[in-house]
């Protein structure tokens, strides 16, 4: 009986333990599923948030790597920036007009701006037109237009922008990643202030994704179609032409003829101003001749006879 008793105390010891621990456990257990029900109807922002960070992290490092492939694409072939300017002189400006016109027809291009200025005769002195052509076609469409007519300068410049291509392309795709998941929390949101808070980031990350689409759109249509600026001026008519002969019959007829005409216009303008005051000469002084006249006849039939 007495080696009987320690062997109970110590069994009895071993299941208070066990139900201690088993008592505990169950408590944990009970609290984590209450706490559990409590949050889940009240999902907050700041828990959103949470968890919107780690998927931002996730998106961002996908989008990473979705982004190598369109890199190692525009990098092997560079998106770039041409603009060219070229100034020609030409006798006849509005022929070559023409010809710059058939230049941008014959690469597939346009001419989205142009001005054109004539003289008193309206023959057009000088013309300027803006064209747009396709960027493979700019050193050959450059070398056409140097060849319409007299060259008188030609630039060309080009400007590497295929980093802003890229980045551009990577920040559109981590936008719209952030703005689906701001509009899944919205649909999770669980009071008024949770929804405005949600609502404001959204329209922010809008106004961002536009900003970003609208500097594709000019990346895009810059590096697609490239710009000249074509100056065609008329030759200058004060220059003579050579093998002209300014001297001979013909130049000295012209030159009499036009001295002629110089003098005759003259004349008929003094004509011109003198003729009133003739008019009203013969006005006033065709009667005072006539009662003078009278009045001499008048004196001389009265006077008396002279005796010899």
């Amino acid at each position: 009986m007495d080696a009987l008793a320690p062997r109970l105390l110590l069994a009895g010891a071993g299941l208070a333990l066990l139900v201690t621990l088993t008592a505990c456990s169950g408590g944990g257990s009970d609290s984590s599923d209450g706490g559990g029900e409590a949050a889940e109807p009240a999902v907050g922002l700041d828990s959103s948030v949470t968890q919107d960070r780690g998927g931002r992290n996730a998106s961002a490092a996908g989008s990473a790597e979705d982004a190598t492939s369109p890199v190692e694409r525009t990098l092997q072939e560079p998106a770039l920036i041409s603009t060219g300017t070229v100034s020609l002189r030409s006798d006849d400006v509005a022929d070559t007009r023409f010809d710059v016109q058939k230049v941008a027809d014959r690469y597939r291009g346009q001419v989205t701006d142009s001005e054109t200025r004539t003289d008193e005769d309206g023959e057009v002195r000088d013309t300027r037109l803006v064209l747009r052509v396709p960027s493979a076609e700019f050193t050959e469409a450059m070398d056409e237009l140097e060849k319409v007519a007299d060259l008188e300068s030609s630039t060309s410049t080009s400007e590497d922008v295929t980093s802003q291509v890229v980045d551009t392309e990577v920040r559109i795709r981590v936008q719209r990643a952030s703005i689906a998941r701001i509009e899944e929390l919205l649909q999770r949101a669980g009071s008024i202030r949770d929804v405005v808070a949600v609502e404001n980031q959204l329209t922010q990350r809008q106004e961002r994704l536009d900003s970003l689409l609208r500097q594709q759109a000019y990346l895009e249509d810059q590096t697609s179609m490239s710009t000249i600026t074509v100056h065609v001026e008329r030759t200058d008519e004060a220059a003579t032409e050579p093998g002209t002969d300014e001297t001979g019959f013909v130049p000295g007829l012209r030159a009499g003829w036009d001295g002629l005409t110089t003098v005759l216009v003259g004349l008929a303008t003094v004509t011109g101003a003198l003729l009133p005051f003739a008019a009203l000469a013969l006005l006033l002084g065709v009667p005072a001749w006539l009662v003078l006249r009278r009045r001499v006849s008048a004196a001389r039939a009265g006077s008396p006879a002279r005796t010899p």
